[in-house]
């Protein structure tokens, strides 16, 4: 029992961890979108944007 509250505990950090650098790469593609000085740079990461931001139907 202790390995599988240990195994939860990990994978908790591991779920954790891995929404903070997804939520951290749309925060630096969003601003990335907003104040690049090249017209293309602000398309790709609005573009990019779009992709990571996409809802799935289920």
């Amino acid at each position: 029992m202790s390995q599988l509250l240990r195994l939860l505990h990990y994978t908790a950090l591991l779920t954790g961890y891995a929404g903070l650098l997804y939520i951290s790469v749309l925060f630096i593609v969003a601003l990335v979108s907003v104040v690049a000085s090249a017209p293309e740079l602000r398309k790709d990461a609005r573009t990019t944007l779009s992709i990571l931001m996409r809802r799935r139907s289920g």
